[in-house]
């Protein structure tokens, strides 16, 4: 037998790999070369076809597939905690965006999102969905620490530091995606930030350019009943209905958070194809609504997650998030079978890659799919006795027992150990930052 070299080899007491779903691989290897899976098999099996290096063994150990949190705002989590228990408006206009104004540069959001991606990694995400300002700077980072990105072109009504007026943020946005186009790590969806700022003549613009270069388009649609009222007296129309009629929904439309909809809207919205990021902290914390997940799932929609910023949540802990999820769903549902644990799993992973059009690449751990991948230690008291792993990581584990990430079949987590951001470092500047939002 021809034995072959390759870069790493995991051996690891489950495997996990979402896709089949429901499935558990016991004492099984993931061979990684070049950044890619090229195997999965047996232990015994892995060690006489390849050789390595690189032998890493995880005999208490699931791996499971990196995790997509499918919307973000990384930088604000230099707001994490600053203006809590208060319903989104007030929070948004009387808290959040003065402090943007007040404060927003290309070094705030450098740093917050440094300390974003820092809590993603140790928390088991390899990649995220963000829409923020700056966000050539956020992509800057995220290349700088080895994490995947798709970093939203924002576009707005309102002049910020960025960007006067809707014109410079569009072509701004244009600017990077060419300049991303052909980074590995990066993806460039359009982020038009939600119906009620963002006027029809920018969102055609944008529905066209997203036509010509094929970009998905993510957005905060009917995140509360608030912005339903304001649609219907400014339009005539609930917002979902003013975005069918703009022709902004498509196989390519990520709608965030989506806490209110009628049947109706959900029958209609899955015919188009269009995904769904469901936040359930965010919006359990401001009060916002519950997203009708079964009901989603059942008519056909990609429901992804995502945790939010961590100025809303307050953190990027997608362990917790899909506990939340999972959980959440029961009850709005009035069903304990609504969304078991590997598909609030799926959500977390695959949902997430297919939301973000990466389902090739990404989200589950298949042969030939880029090595992003998540090591959780169930060995803790948390997660003993253990019948069921999947259940147990969904319902029980909890981010201090993620030991260590691999994107791209680079390790950045070993041993809970960041291998490319200096912690002290980063609690330096974060510490700056507070004492400036402070006062």
């Amino acid at each position: 037998m021809n034995i072959m070299k390759v870069d790493t080899l995991i051996q690891a007491r489950w495997v996990i790999p979402v896709e089949p779903e429901a499935t558990v691989y016991e004492n099984h290897a993931l061979v990684i070369h070049q950044g890619k899976i090229i195997d999965l098999l047996g232990n015994e099996q892995a060690l006489q076809k390849y050789q390595t290096d690189n032998l890493q063994v995880l005999d208490k150990h699931a791996l499971i597939p990196g995790f997509v949190n499918a919307h973000t705002h990384s930088p604000m989590s230099l707001m994490r905690g600053i203006a809590d228990d208060l319903p989104l408006m007030d929070w948004l206009e009387n808290h959040i965006w003065p402090l943007e104004q007040q404060w927003m540069s290309a070094a705030f959001v450098r740093d917050g999102s440094d300390l974003a991606i820092a809590e993603m990694l140790r928390g088991g995400t390899t990649c995220f969905n963000d829409m923020y300002f700056f966000p050539e700077i956020t992509a800057q980072q995220a290349i700088h620490h080895g994490i995947r990105a798709s970093v939203g072109l924002i576009l707005i009504d309102f002049p910020c530091a960025w960007a006067k007026d809707r014109e410079e943020y569009i072509q701004k946005g244009l600017a990077l995606f060419h300049e991303m186009r052909h980074e590995p790590l990066i993806t460039t969806p359009f982020a038009p930030h939600a119906p009620y700022t963002v006027s029809d003549e920018p969102l055609n613009r944008v529905r066209a350019i997203a036509d010509e270069f094929n970009i998905p388009i993510h957005m905060h649609v009917h995140e509360t009943a608030h912005e339903i009222r304001q649609g219907i007296e400014e339009t005539g129309l609930h917002p979902l209905q003013r975005l069918h009629e703009l022709g902004m929904i498509n196989s390519d439309f990520i709608a965030v958070h989506m806490t209110q909809l009628t049947d109706d809207e959900i029958q209609q919205y899955a015919q188009t194809g269009g995904h769904i990021v469901h936040c359930p902290e965010s919006n359990l914390k401001l009060a916002s609504g519950f997203c009708p997940v079964a009901k989603c799932l059942e008519a056909g929609i990609n429901v992804a997650l995502g945790t939010d910023g961590a100025a809303s949540n307050n953190n990027l802990d997608m362990l917790g998030e899909m506990r939340t999820a999972a959980l959440l769903a029961k009850g709005v549902a009035n069903d304990a079978s609504a969304v078991p644990a590997a598909t609030a799993l799926r959500m977390a992973t695959l949902n997430g890659a297919k939301a973000l059009g990466l389902a090739d690449e990404i989200g589950s751990l298949e042969v030939g799919k880029a090595a992003d991948i998540v090591a959780i230690n169930l060995d803790s008291i948390e997660t003993q006795p253990l019948y069921d792993p999947i259940s147990q990581i969904v319902y029980a584990a909890a981010s201090h027992q993620i030991s260590d990430v691999w994107v791209a079949g680079k390790q950045q987590l070993k041993n809970h150990q960041l291998l490319t951001l200096n912690l002290s470092d980063l609690k330096q500047r974060v510490a700056k930052w507070q004492q400036r939002l402070k006062s």
